[in-house]
This record gives C-alpha cells, structure tokens and sequence, in this order.
C-alpha cells in the first residue's frame, strides 16, 4: 500500500500541471482570438437603420434586453449612466429589445425613462441569432474599435470592471 501513494501524489500533480497548462492555454487563446462580431442592420423603434459597418471605428455596447426581465430593467439606470459617463469618448450603445418583447411596451418604456442611446428591435430574432443565439437576459457585448467582440456579458455586470474595459478600450487611439 505504501508503493502506492508516491504514484497517487506525482498522478495528482501531473493532473494539477496539466490544467494548469491548458488554463493558460485558454486564457492566451482568449486574448489573442477575438471573435468578430456580425455584420448586422439594427432597426431602431424610429425607424433609422444602423449598420454596424458605420459603428465599426468606435467602441460599441450591444445589451439585449426584455421590458419583462426585471434584471433588465435594474441594470438598466446603470446602463444610462455608463452611457451617459462614455458618450463624450465615443462610445456608441444599442438596446436591442427581444423577439418576444411587445414593439408597444418597448416604445413605451424608452419613452418614459428617456433612454439616451438608440433602442432597436429585434422582431423576427435575427439579431439575437447572428449574435450567437442570445437566449438569456440581459446580455452585454462590447465591442472593440475594430469590430472584435471584447467582452460578452450574461446577466448584469459588474459596472466597475466594464467602465475599466471602456475607458482602456476608449482611450486606445
């Protein structure tokens, strides 16, 4: 029994060195693989289509929302004044409201909280499907000056590593 253990402990650091390779594997593929975001036209609720060939130069968000996701509807003063404290540096910011979210109660909701930054809608999912199948809500994508997804969020983020991501990613010329 004896004999066995040295095998049990060089197995278990053998184990331990190997994660811990393909852990900094993946972060230096993380790094250096950005993935490109799609090549989409939103359609915002008045109408104006915007290309993200015409954002491509500028740092954008991305935040998929539902008015009937109350983690949306929390994040989102938060999202109004990460807009607010960036759109000076250049940042662009669409809402891109869900497939299911009533065209009416979208309208309505941008309206009433005097949302800032364009609000588009996503009717048929396409938007959502191009993005990689976003399904949950919220969802933040920011994307970098060179039309590379920096950053995807599930659920709220962290506002102050995102406001770190956006100045680093704002101040890059």
């Amino acid at each position: 029994m004896t004999a066995s253990r040295p095998n049990r402990s060089r197995i278990k650091l053998l184990t331990f060195g190997a994660v811990a390779i393909a852990v900094a594997c993946g972060a230096g593929v993380a790094v250096f693989s950005r993935q490109q975001a799609p090549d989409v036209t939103f359609i915002s609720i008045d109408g104006q289509k915007i290309s993200s060939q015409d954002l491509r130069g500028k740092v954008v968000m991305v935040n998929f929302w539902a008015t009937s996701c109350a983690t949306c509807v929390k994040e989102m003063p938060q999202m109004v004044d990460t807009y607010n404290k960036f759109k000076g540096q250049g940042l662009e910011f669409v809402a891109v409201a869900m497939s299911y979210d009533p065209p009416n109660y979208v309208l309505n909701y941008a309206e009433t909280r005097k949302l800032p930054f364009k609000v588009a809608l996503d009717s048929g999912g396409d938007l959502a499907k191009q993005f990689g199948d976003v399904a949950m809500t919220p969802t933040t994508f920011v994307i970098g000056k060179d039309g590379k997804i920096l950053k995807r969020y599930l659920g709220e983020p962290d506002f102050a590593s995102l406001h770190a991501l956006l100045q680093k990613s704002l101040g890059s010329s």
